[in-house]
């Protein structure tokens, strides 16, 4: 299987997607085998996974939590929760 087997080849064979080596397949086994193969071509990689969700601009930021009066509140208002 050399430069021999390429001269010998017909240009249908040369493109050919894949060929038989062995034995003499119908038409329904060549089909099944072809869709087989492109299915497989055309699956490609999977999705990426999507982004993890961004908390930022996240409804309950915008509530307000009660006011607590007592000691140290003054500093506990200005700590995130």
């Amino acid at each position: 299987m050399g430069t021999e087997d390429s001269a010998e080849q017909t240009p249908e064979q040369r493109r050919a997607l894949f060929r038989v080596v062995r034995g003499t397949p119908d038409q329904h086994e060549l089909a099944a085998l072809t869709a087989v193969v492109a299915a497989a071509a055309g699956a490609g990689a999977p999705a990426p996974a999507p982004a993890p969700a961004n908390l930022w601009s996240h409804p309950a930021s915008q509530l307000r939590v009660p006011l607590v009066a007592g000691r140290g509140a003054w500093r506990a208002s200005g700590l995130p929760r």
